[in-house]
């Protein structure tokens, strides 16, 4: 039995409940068809007219892919033939048994955390629910509509194309958007994605395919609960010192009548010291929001990785029940660290726990087309890959969606800090309340999912909405279509919901991070993207055709965006472009090249012309290009290192594929290393040294994000390409903490002497100990302009490791392994004369077939 019991003055319900909450996982056993109402589709798929396996989560797209009722739009030029899904209303449907038992409790919630987009769920008929937000939890008592025994649930998906293409094209000036379809499904310039708030991406970016996905691409459930219910559950950090912290367990809680409970949380550190509380609150009917302190002693700081250990605390709240079993329940991993942006004239930097950090990374977009199929060991395979690449964030861009809980848990045990941008990605925002209201709760479900990790160390409103407003031609020539009114009223839309909505956001769920209303960002201080104040997204290189040499040219105050194409391995290229004759303007080549819609590869061509040499073949092809791609972030992100404390950030673009494609990752959607995410290993070190060759002088830069100081030397040997050495100077140094500092400035005179600049070079190491820590390589001309000679490289195999040796100098040695997939220890490094690097090399191929695939390539011609 339900009790009650009377308070003073007060006849309150008590919420302490008959049983606990239940929740039935509702992921399997889903069935899709094309929705009878859509009769041109119907007449034109006949065979999805009829209920085919579903997998939820995912989307149309992967069933009907599973049926092979598509073709795998990763392979060859598949991509228009999946386009159809996208312009189509679909059904799904399942059935749920429901006990009477089940049907006896209070409330019967259908929980969805992810519908795309436009939805319209019915139970046994009746309507109970209208979506139109892919990136919201959604959730409906379908108690009114269930019986017992079995009941139909069904979730018709309409296309979001169809849904607003009306709209759109009855618009004179519709919202610049961000990439026009190249199916003609959307005219050029009248895009229905600044409307939506459904993933981006899936509109195709330059370096994605288009796929506009349609499903329950999160999971379902139906949660079973009576009187009160956790709605939301987070934990604020209200101070931490050395002595102690103290912390706050924040609920919202929903109840269906006035009435007392008690909340229960326990905190439990990592060595299993558990501290609890309990509190007896008044609930009224609705939502309640309920505050538990907590204090800590002796805190242990999370701290990002490089800078000391990541200890986490489990801290649990719940909801008391009847014999004080728990009727709600909920559980959070969190880790105790300050995070300050550093803000002063404008700088632009992390604090954390007190020490400033440069931040070491590169941009993070989706991992897939299809979310629902990337697994944490993907996630994983990822995220050890940037980490093994010594960098310490990654920016988690907005043209995508919120990423799962297991991607934030990996981020804080790894110690990588995570920029976390809202899901904006580049159009113009609709400017009616309405939208900024769907946004609103979108931003705090997520900020309260979210928010109490420690890798989260800043939000940002989104990628390159506002300094697109601001800089970009087709804004401006749109802005001046729509005239002065129209202008000022989209403007100041966008103002309030970057600058308002979602900062209220974070300051309301996660007030211990701080907030940047986009990237890139002044946060309203002077005119965005510039050296001179806020984060700079720097696109001359590359974009613009510029020299990679421009990167040398300023020290912006914090990089987060700038990047350089590259091929992935040949494995790679394989798998999708099939085993015909290939070349960089191959059909399937240019098909998975999304960079001015295929041209792209001429981009790379033209930088290899400018800087290296003509390929020998395709497979040498690939390898030129990864080590442009290497060389010129290598360029960049120690420079920008040169900078600090000017400069405080490095990220490039871009860390991953959503695709098996040709861009600017440096781990290739197979999870293959290309050449730069070795160099990142080698540039991102926690002690390097710098050598940039300018105006017939090399600036020595030695670089150190140790806390302390360090006792070290420097040693540059300049030689000629026999071999022969011309000058070799060491100096002792003692590298300050935290720190870049300029050694040297040596003119080629009294570095080369007389020696030819094609025909000599030099040799930069920072030693630490009897440890070469760093290495640069001087070249005082252009790569293709160095006479290098024929390395003479040789190797010996013992099971699955290489050792290479160079008779003469070796520029970016890479073990190439054609059409085999392997992933060796280290790749693209350089061997001075008589040098030997012993490799091992993983992969799923027998030593044998390794030694035999083994094909070993440098810049030499």
């Amino acid at each position: 039995m339900r009790r009650w019991f009377l308070l003073p003055l007060l006849a309150l319900a008590s919420p302490a409940i008959s049983a606990p909450k239940t929740v039935v996982t509702l992921d399997r056993d889903w069935q899709v068809r094309i929705d009878p109402t859509d009769t041109s589709a119907v007449a034109a798929h006949k065979r999805e007219a009829k209920w085919l396996a579903a997998t939820v989560p995912g989307s149309v797209q992967q069933d009907l892919i599973a049926a092979r009722r598509v073709p795998d739009p990763y392979k060859g030029m598949n991509e228009a033939a999946i386009q159809w899904a996208g312009l189509t209303r679909w059904q799904f449907r399942r059935v749920l048994d429901v006990t009477p038992a089940m049907l006896a409790r209070d409330h019967l919630d259908l929980v969805f955390d992810g519908l795309d987009t436009f939805a319209t769920v019915t139970v046994n008929g009746t309507s109970l629910l209208k979506t139109d937000n892919a990136h919201r939890r959604w959730r409906v008592d379908a108690k009114s509509a269930l019986k017992a025994g079995r009941n139909e649930v069904l979730v018709t998906i309409a296309s979001p194309i169809r849904t607003l293409q009306p709209m759109v094209l009855a618009e004179k000036h519709p919202l610049p958007g961000e990439y026009d379809s190249a199916f003609g499904d959307e005219p050029k310039g009248k895009q229905t994605s600044p409307y939506i708030r459904k993933p981006k991406y899936h509109y195709s970016w330059d370096w994605g395919p288009r796929i506009v996905n349609i499903g329950i691409w999160r999971p379902v459930r139906l949660e079973i609960w009576d009187e009160a219910r956790i709605e939301t559950f987070r934990v604020e950090q209200e101070d931490l010192s050395d002595a102690e912290a103290r912390i706050a367990a924040k609920l919202d809680i929903v109840a269906d009548t006035p009435g007392r409970t008690t909340v229960h949380a326990v905190v439990t550190g990592p060595d299993g010291k558990a501290v609890t509380v309990d509190r007896s609150v008044t609930l009224a009917a609705g939502s309640n929001s309920v505050s538990l302190p907590l204090t800590i002693a002796a805190p242990q700081r999370w701290q990002p990785i490089g800078y000391g250990a990541q200890p986490l605390y489990t801290v649990t709240a719940s909801l008391a029940g009847a014999q004080a079993t728990a009727e709600d329940s909920v559980t959070r991993r969190i880790g105790l660290r300050t995070v300050e942006l550093i803000r002063k004239d404008g700088s632009f930097g992390f604090k954390v726990n007190g020490t400033p950090i440069f931040a070491k990374g590169a941009n993070l977009i989706p991992f897939d087309m299809f979310p629902s199929r990337v697994t944490p060991a993907y996630m994983q395979t990822i995220l050890k890959g940037a980490a093994d690449a010594n960098m310490n964030m990654i920016r988690v861009w907005g043209g995508g969606y919120y990423l799962d809980d297991a991607f934030y848990d990996m981020a804080d045990r790894m110690g990588l800090m995570v920029w976390q941008d809202f899901m904006f990605g580049g159009s113009v925002t609709p400017p009616d309340a309405a939208f900024r209201e769907n946004v609103r709760i979108e931003a705090e479900q997520q900020v309260a999912r979210i928010g109490s990790h420690p890798s989260v160390v800043i939000w940002a409103g989104g990628n390159e909405v506002l300094s697109g407003w601001e800089n970009w031609s087709d804004r401006k020539a749109f802005k001046k279509a729509v005239g002065a009114d129209e202008q000022e009223r989209i403007g100041a839309g966008m103002a309030v919901l970057f600058d308002r909505v979602l900062r209220q956001a974070v300051t309301k769920y996660s007030p211990g991070t701080p907030y940047w209303p986009g990237s890139p960002s002044t946060d309203y201080e002077g005119p965005t993207d510039t050296d001179k104040n806020g984060d700079r997204h720097f696109w001359d290189v590359w974009s613009g055709s510029k020299p990679v040499e421009r990167y040398l040219d300023s020290c912006p105050r914090f990089m987060s965006e700038y990047g350089f194409q590259a091929m992935p391995d040949l494995a790679t290229i394989r798998a999708f472009a099939g085993k015909g004759p290939l070349a960089a303007d191959s059909p399937v080549m240019k098909a998975h090249q999304k960079f001015l819609a295929g041209e792209g590869n001429e981009r790379l061509l033209m930088y290899l012309r400018d800087r290296l040499r003509p390929a020998k073949d395709f497979a040498d092809l690939v390898y030129l290009t990864q080590v442009n791609q290497a060389e010129a972030i290598r360029i960049a992100a120690l420079h920008h290192r040169t900078c600090r404390p000017v400069t405080m950030g490095s990220l490039y673009w871009q860390l991953n594929d959503v695709w098996p494609s040709i861009s600017w990752a440096s781990i290739d959607h197979d999870g293959q290393w290309k050449l730069l995410n070795y160099a990142a290993r080698r540039f991102f070190a926690p002690q390097a040294i710098a050598a940039e060759h300018k105006d017939g002088a090399t600036r020595i830069s030695l670089i150190s994000d140790a806390t302390t100081p360090i006792a070290a030397r420097w040693r540059v040997r300049a030689m000629d390409m026999a071999g022969a050495v011309l000058n070799d100077t060491t100096t002792p140094a003692t590298l300050p903490p935290l720190s870049s500092t300029l050694a040297a400035t040596l003119p080629d005179a009294t570095l080369f002497g007389s020696a030819a600049p094609g025909a000599s070079y030099a040799v930069a190491e920072l030693i630490v100990g009897d440890a070469v820590a760093s290495r640069a390589i001087i070249e005082r001309a252009l790569p293709k302009d160095m006479a290098y000679p024929d390395p003479g490289l040789s190797v010996t195999w013992s099971g699955s490791t290489a050792t290479i040796t160079a008779s003469r100098f070796a520029r970016a040695v890479m073990l190439d392994f054609g059409d085999v997939a392997a992933q060796p220890a280290d790749d693209g490094f350089d061997l001075l004369p008589g040098e030997t690097r012993t490799v091992a090399v993983a992969s799923d191929a027998s030593p044998a077939t390794l030694r035999k695939a083994l094909t070993l390539r440098t810049v030499a011609r």
